[in-house]
């Protein structure tokens, strides 16, 4: 897939002791979009668990504080 030599300008990898990568450093100037991707997929992935409420339920709150009209 990947070949080792194929080169991403704006992104560099972190190696361990034995030439593992264990991290990557992204030029945001380059690849801002792309790190705002990963954080955003980040977040929606920590919050996979918790508990859902319905549009109606949103809407019928957001009415009684006044911040929603109809």
């Amino acid at each position: 897939m990947w070949k080792e030599d194929f080169e991403m300008t704006g992104i560099k990898y972190v190696l361990d002791r034995r030439g593992k990568k264990t991290a990557v450093i992204i030029d945001l100037r380059k690849h801002g979009q792309l790190w705002e991707d990963i954080y955003d997929s980040f977040i929606a992935r920590t919050r996979a668990a918790e508990p859902r409420e319905s549009l109606e339920s949103v809407k019928k709150r957001l009415r009684k504080q006044g911040k929603l009209l109809g």
